[in-house]
């Protein structure tokens, strides 16, 4: 029911579009003078525990926030990846003496603000109040109840999310880019995943709790309406007999980089682009020599929309909306990155464009323009951030973390207007690199992958688990290869699947069908109908309570779209989409002349093994189907859809099949689309009865 989905999709596109602004990019700011920045410098004292409180007076407005931080430095998580996190939420769910819900209570009643996860936790309430909630953040802290059934609410949850992320091109590229720069088994190249989740216990959460939840190296901030002495007070009553293990900061070997630039692919059939980056590690410390001068030199490549990068692959060529670059910082080894989500067609060009701009920032192809735009944006921005008192908190604990000279923020903005074009010469041939980076690319293999030779990068290709993908050996043998092809066809498993759900007889039996619908999006309920008359003829409304915010019809030749009143007829691409499927199960045709279907391989589905199925549909849209091996049925499905002139990539897992006379159906639909989420459940499904011709007038 493939329908239902376009007709979501649409519904899903408006109200996101409803977040949608422009900008006027006609005028460039004026820059101004470089502000002065004060800062008031922290009192600090040392706890026998360990824990070393900061405090900063401000008494211009009568409120306090204090924030805790633990300085547990890189955590390799290994097989049970995740655990840090969900541990950070489970402190948030309850304590020893008061429930989630009297927690939240108690931090609603005074009007604080209390925030807790796996590195510490923070608190911020008017003066009066600000005891209170201290304590409730020192109670969640010190006494975390770790109820089951908070752990397997926010498990599943984490699943769900997780699950929300696997077919997004964006996501894919950021794991497969850390993981293969940094290496899988590390703590920065790592990543979550739902087996791992899954495996996860409420001992796994609670070791994790005793291991990293610790006064040691630790360091709490006061920022506010408080002073020195009330602050001692107050920490001692609440942390003062604070005990934990002595925590030591990990030191981690450095990863290298590859010994030529290569280009890292993972293939994504259905992906409407490419996702690309191309980095390289370095060591950016925040009290090196270096640390300005390449602030300045990412922003001028690509640190907004007056970027070279910005203004070569969006302004002049039009290959993207936004291309940008970043440079990671601190104690650890980081990574020097250049990405842009790119049209299919245009992603060897747009690599090609990003070595060039890269190059220029090596050979000091800079101008004193560039300079100066890219220092008035860190004075502007400098300027916003130290209106938040609470920035300060922040800034006291990175100088004592990073080793920092006391003057490090206050001095801030005179160490970037002192920076000159020399500078970001020499920061840019040392930091920027084009022939020992990783290419990073997730998309369409067959429609980006031929224009990438011209390049002359290698290329490997990875699975998006990083994992290596090993081509299939061709087989020498003529018997043997005739064994292979005929145990798995595109024809084989189309056949298997119309037998599992009930046959071609049967299918062949059903002329129209009529469904109620029911679903959740974006916090809200919503119902309706659909309606389908074979071939091709359909009806989806839905509504919100006895409010009909979408329609579509199709009356086999034309139809229309109604949104929110806002009627707009179905366009010509919209028109052969709707052509695609011709019976209520679209299988019943794809081994005929009109589609075109390429078996790839086995996949898996939830941990259930599967054959990959590829089906080119009539209109051109292509279609990457999963069917179960051990039941035949169909499990998943990659695909793009129309929504007006947007086309949006869309992940379906068909689940809870049901005997519908004869048949075998899905009744449960959930998809994704552009990272969000949401169910169809069908019910009240009718065959043969209840449609008619006159319907779809």
């Amino acid at each position: 029911m493939k329908k239902i989905i376009i007709a979501a999709v649409g519904m899903l596109m408006l109200q996101m579009s409803f977040a949608q602004t422009k900008l006027d990019r006609s005028k460039r700011p004026v820059a101004g003078p470089a502000p002065k920045i004060t800062i008031t410098e922290p009192v600090i004292f040392d706890m026998p525990n360990g824990l070393k409180v900061l405090v900063v007076e401000n008494h211009k407005l009568p409120k306090v926030r204090a924030s805790l931080n633990i300085d547990w430095g890189l955590v390799y998580e290994g097989k049970k990846a995740g655990v840090m996190d969900l541990m950070g939420q489970m402190l948030g769910e309850g304590t020893k003496t008061m429930t989630k819900a009297e927690f939240d209570e108690a931090t609603d009643i005074i009007g604080a603000d209390v925030f807790l996860s796996s590195s510490g936790g923070a608190a911020s309430a008017l003066t009066r109040y600000f005891d209170k909630a201290f304590s409730l953040m020192g109670d969640a802290l010190r006494n975390p109840a770790f109820p089951q059934e908070s752990f397997d609410k926010l498990k599943s949850q984490t699943i769900t999310g997780l699950k929300s992320q696997e077919k997004s091109t964006s996501a894919i590229a950021g794991r497969v880019s850390s993981a293969l720069n940094y290496g899988k088994n590390t703590a920065q190249g790592e990543f979550t995943t739902e087996e791992s989740v899954k495996a996860l216990t409420l001992k796994d959460i609670q070791v994790a709790y005793e291991n990293y939840i610790t006064p040691s190296r630790a360091y709490l901030t006061f920022v506010g309406d408080i002073t020195p002495d009330q602050a001692k007070t107050l920490a001692n009553k609440i942390f003062g007999n604070w005990t934990g293990k002595k925590l030591e900061l990990p030191k981690p070997g450095d990863a290298v980089n590859p010994q030529k630039t290569e280009i890292d692919f993972v293939d994504v059939p259905t992906a409407v682009q490419g996702e690309m980056s191309m980095g390289n590690l370095i060591k950016n410390p925040m009290n090196g020599k270096d640390y300005f001068p390449l602030l300045l030199a990412n922003q001028i490549l690509g640190g907004g929309a007056d970027s070279k990068l910005f203004m070569n692959l969006r302004e002049k060529h039009g290959f993207t909306y936004g291309a940008y670059s970043s440079t990671g910082s601190g104690r650890f080894q980081s990574l020097f990155k250049a990405s842009s989500a790119v049209r299919t067609e245009k992603v060897d060009s747009a690599i090609n464009e990003v070595v060039k701009e890269i190059i220029n920032m090596r050979d000091g192809n800079i101008t004193q323009e560039e300079l100066d735009i890219a220092k008035a944006k860190f004075n502007g921005s400098y300027a916003l951030r130290m209106e938040d008192p609470s920035i300060t908190a922040t800034y006291a604990s990175n100088i004592l973390i990073n080793n920092l000279p006391k003057d490090f923020y206050s001095s801030y903005l005179q160490k970037i207007n002192s920076i000159t074009i020399d500078d970001i010469k020499r920061v840019s041939k040392t930091y920027f690199n084009e022939t020992n980076s990783r290419i990073v690319i997730v998309g369409n293999a067959k429609k980006i992958i031929p224009n990438l030779a011209r390049l002359g990068f290698p290329i490997k290709k990875y699975d998006r688990y990083a994992d290596p993908v090993v081509e299939e050996a061709k087989e020498t043998d003529a018997a043997e290869s005739a064994k292979t092809t005929d145990a798995v066809s595109g024809f084989s498993i189309i056949e298997d699947y119309l037998k599992a759900v009930g046959g071609k007889a049967e299918i062949e039996k059903v002329t129209s069908v009529k469904a109620v619908i029911s679903m959740d999006m974006m916090g809200r309920s919503f119902s309706g109908n659909f309606l389908r008359l074979n071939p091709s003829k359909t009806i989806t409304e839905i509504k919100m309570g006895d409010m009909t915010v979408m329609k579509m019809l199709f009356n086999g030749e034309t139809g229309y779209n109604m949104q929110m009143g806002n009627k707009t007829d179905l366009n010509e691409n919209e028109i052969k989409e709707q052509g695609d499927e011709k019976s209520i199960v679209p299988q019943l045709f794809y081994n005929t002349a009109a589609y075109k279907t390429e078996y790839l391989g086995k996949g898996k589905v939830s941990g259930e093994e599967t054959y990959r199925l590829k089906v080119v549909m009539p209109s051109g849209r292509t279609s990457v189907q999963q069917f179960a091996i051990k039941s035949g049925l169909l499990l998943q499905e990659e695909t793009t859809t129309l929504a007006g002139d947007a086309e949006a990539s869309v992940s379906i897992e068909y689940k809870n099949y049901q005997k519908v006379g004869n048949i075998l159906m899905a009744t449960q639909i959930v998809r994704s689309v552009e990272g969000q989420e949401f169910t169809v459940n069908l019910s009240d499904i009718k065959f043969n009865e209840g449609v008619t011709d006159t319907d779809f007038k």
